[in-house]
């Protein structure tokens, strides 16, 4: 599970290439401790040039629920905002936030979401 605050930026992204890089292999979910109203056009924008949609992805309320169901929680950025749960493997991932940055910076940010997700999921299906 991937998590940031608004869920509309970095969990979108990596939870989109994970699906993508897994090929079903595993169950992808992203939320956000404070869900934004929809997803940042620009992160949209930067996964669509390497041929992944998600326009069709809306932010979603982290809950207790999703994060029991989880193996491993990835939080990304969130610090206090991002509620711990005992008993799961959390992972953070330090990353740049996309909002209200340019499309030549999402990239960068893009990339090296898209590094750490392949290594992840060398460790998940190993």
């Amino acid at each position: 599970m991937f998590v940031c605050v608004h869920n509309s930026g970095r969990s979108q992204m990596a939870a989109g290439l994970l699906e993508h890089l897994a090929g079903g292999r595993v169950l992808v979910r992203s939320a956000g401790s404070e869900p934004a109203d929809r997803l940042n056009p620009t992160v949209v924008e930067a996964m669509s040039e390497i041929g992944l949609d998600i326009s069709a992805e809306t932010p979603k309320l982290l809950t207790e629920e999703a994060v029991r169901g989880a193996d491993v929680v990835i939080t990304m950025g969130c610090g206090d905002a991002c509620p711990l749960y005992v008993g799961k493997r959390y992972i953070d991932w330090a990353l740049d936030d996309p909002s209200g940055r340019s499309l030549e910076e999402v990239r960068v940010i893009r990339d090296e979401i898209e590094s750490r997700v392949k290594q992840l999921l060398g460790e998940l299906i190993d």
